[in-house]
């Protein structure tokens, strides 16, 4: 599987404020079998980040796009417009799982405002800038990025893109009821004496 990881932060793209959580997530990920084939810094800025999530989805076509930072409430933090300006879909469950999982601990959770999603067949989810906001994220993420990726190439059974999937009908799509749901054969007329 292969993956990228998007810091959004002002000061580490400047170059004043050394980028750790980029690192971590790279050696989570790459410690877990992803190929992480590139880990990029941009200020918080809404068309720079717009750009390189279209390049990780569209041009690079990766499984799973990561990013870290610009989530929380301030005025400059845009991670997640600029998110939702590329997806096709939301996936809100991601989102919400995330955010109630780690305010067990963490209340302050609560504030983020990450989203994740789909591009094509690319899962984009947004991290916290912390590193330890990125840790206890992706530990929570690591049961469900492989079922994620299978599901959206199509790889996961009960989930086959439409080219593969069989061209025999289910029984209903027949229009005959399920072999559970057939009536028992009527007895043929008794015959008058």
């Amino acid at each position: 599987m292969r993956a990228a990881v998007l810091v959004v932060s002002d000061r580490a793209a400047a170059g004043t404020h050394r980028d750790e959580s980029g690192p971590l997530a790279e050696q989570m990920l790459s410690d877990w079998g992803y190929s992480v084939v590139r880990r990029e810094v941009v200020p918080d800025e809404r068309d720079a980040i717009v750009d390189r999530l279209l390049h990780y989805t569209d041009h690079d076509r990766l499984d799973v796009v990561i990013t870290s930072g610009g989530t929380g409430l301030a005025p400059r933090d845009v991670t997640p417009e600029a998110t939702r300006e590329i997806l096709d879909r939301e996936a809100p469950g991601i989102a919400e799982f995330l955010r109630r999982e780690t305010s067990r601990a963490t209340p302050m959770s609560a504030l983020s405002r990450g989203v994740a999603g789909t591009r094509g067949s690319t899962l984009v989810v947004n991290l916290p800038g912390s590193p330890k906001g990125v840790r206890e994220y992706l530990e929570l993420l690591r049961p469900l990025l492989p079922h994620a990726v299978q599901v959206l190439r199509g790889e996961s059974a009960g989930h086959a893109a439409p080219a593969e999937r069989e061209d025999t009908p289910s029984p209903s799509e027949k229009g005959t009821p399920p072999s559970s749901e057939k009536s028992a054969p009527s007895s043929p007329p008794k015959e008058a004496p």
